[in-house]
């Protein structure tokens, strides 16, 4: 089943990715955390809990467009990012810090 995975950086600067999500969920996870500690990401959070919506918005702007123009790397975040939130469809907008399904 294929995705389609949106990351915003602002109105008119947005990228559509239709990929075939990682094999499972916690491949997903397993691939974002591992971004999350690469790219020196902070939890959102005061409590330290990282929910998969926080990684995918902190991973993201972490990456910025720099990463994003690596098709692989982009390719690899939009699989990983449909895999952990088995949805079809994730919306991430990092200046609006939201994630949405």
């Amino acid at each position: 089943m294929s995705s389609v995975v949106m990351v915003s950086f602002g109105p008119e600067d947005e990228r559509v990715f239709h990929v075939e999500p990682l094999a499972d969920a916690l491949m997903g996870r397993k691939w974002l955390d591992e971004q999350f500690v690469k790219l020196e990401c902070e939890p959102l959070r005061a409590s330290g809990k990282v929910l998969v919506a926080d990684k995918l918005l902190a991973v993201a702007e972490a990456a910025g467009w720099a990463l994003f123009d690596d098709d692989n790397w982009s390719d690899e975040f939009a699989r990983a990012a449909a895999a952990a939130t088995a949805r079809p469809q994730v919306r991430i907008d990092v200046p609006g810090r939201t994630v949405s399904y």
